[in-house]
């Protein structure tokens, strides 16, 4: 198992997101103990969104993640690459702009966005570079990144019982509350194998991103990363 990613079937893992897309939000508070409410603030929080702001949420989801930017005013764009997430989500938030997209190449022109952000989705991606270059790519000058992704608890103990919930009890919940318990396997394999706080934040200066820095948020099972792109 590569420790950057699990180079899943693309289709597969857009298959398997369309499948648990009904309950994906209410799974996920599950299985988070409600964090994701709290992970979901910072990410707003630290993007702070302006009025009139053009603002890329990548991997919306069902556009819960995007709900917030629109309500402070802002004109975000849900993308996502699954349709099932998509459409369960022009339901629920009938005024959201969706989009369905590929990260590794994103249907947007160059210097689109005030900022972009990707909340539990950069893992899912073959290419995190090429996307993290995408994201580069379709930011204006001067514009924010800001990526909420799962991490590496930083106090060794509490890291010992994450992965003892990731791999053990995890599958387990989800095998109750979740169409696709499949999916959630999945989920602990990829938590596992994806690189730490310094490592990412690495990978993000290389695709040519500026001042990057993060945040651990629950003791570092989720790490908030930001970073600016050059004024050119």
């Amino acid at each position: 198992m590569s420790r950057a990613h699990l180079n899943k079937d693309p289709d597969e893992v857009a298959a398997m997101f369309d499948a648990v897309a009904k309950r994906y939000d209410v799974t996920n508070d599950v299985l988070s103990f409600g964090q994701t409410r709290t992970w979901r603030k910072a990410v707003v929080a630290s993007i702070n969104p302006q009025p009139g702001e053009k603002i890329l949420d990548l991997a919306a989801g069902t556009g819960t993640s995007t709900q917030p930017f629109y309500l402070a005013g802002a004109d975000p764009v849900a993308c996502d690459f699954s349709q099932g997430m998509i459409e369960v989500g022009r339901n629920r938030f009938p005024h959201l702009t969706f989009v369905q997209g590929d990260a590794l190449d994103l249907p947007f022109a160059d210097n689109t966005f005030d900022a972009v952000t990707i909340s539990f989705g950069l893992r899912n991606v073959n290419d995190v570079d090429l996307a993290l270059r995408e994201l580069y790519r379709v930011t204006k000058p001067s514009g924010r990144l800001v990526i909420c992704e799962f991490s590496s608890p930083t106090w060794a103990p509490m890291r010992t019982v994450y992965l003892e919930y990731l791999m053990k009890a995890l599958p387990g919940v989800a095998t109750r509350v979740s169409s696709n318990p499949d999916a959630y396997v999945y989920l602990a394999e990829s938590i596992r194998a994806w690189p730490n706080q310094p490592e990412l934040a690495e990978q993000i200066m290389k695709a040519r991103w500026q001042d990057c820095a993060w945040r651990n948020l629950t003791g570092g099972i989720v790490a908030l990363h930001r970073a600016v792109k050059s004024a050119e």
